[in-house]
């Protein structure tokens, strides 16, 4: 398998919601993922993000799931985005990894890694990928 890479613009729509009685009172944050993919990838997510900001300025961290249904690379089919990222005073650190076996359709055995790309308040993403 060759690795490809994929690449283009993103819009995310982030939604407060509330947590768990068991998670109240932590400090912890819950937020409703729903993104729109251009470029590259032409798709839709949905997921779910809970995330903690510390009290020095610029670290923080958070852990998402999200499933992205659309088109990469003229291929058409769904997989699932799982993210663990940090931000230490600022310096950011970036894990986000399709789920081993989650590809369905013409995705089906997607395997690869994205980063997020903020510039000037635009997001966009970097996805190296393989498909069997």
């Amino acid at each position: 398998m060759t690795s490809t890479q994929a690449n283009g613009p993103f819009d995310v729509k982030l939604s407060p919601e509330p947590l768990s009685g068991v998670a109240e009172g932590t400090g912890l944050g819950r937020m409703s993922l729903n993104k729109k993919f251009d470029g590259d990838l032409v798709a839709a997510s949905q997921g779910e993000m809970l995330s903690f900001r510390s009290s020095e300025p610029g670290s923080a961290g958070y852990v998402a799931m999200e499933t992205v249904t659309g088109t990469l690379h003229g291929r058409h089919g769904s997989f699932v985005l799982q993210h663990s990222s940090t931000m230490t005073r600022g310096v950011p650190e970036q894990s986000i990894s399709v789920v081993p076996d989650s590809g369905t359709g013409d995705l089906a055995g997607l395997a690869g890694r994205m980063i997020i790309i903020i510039a000037e308040g635009q997001h966009s993403y970097k996805f190296d990928y393989t498909l069997p």
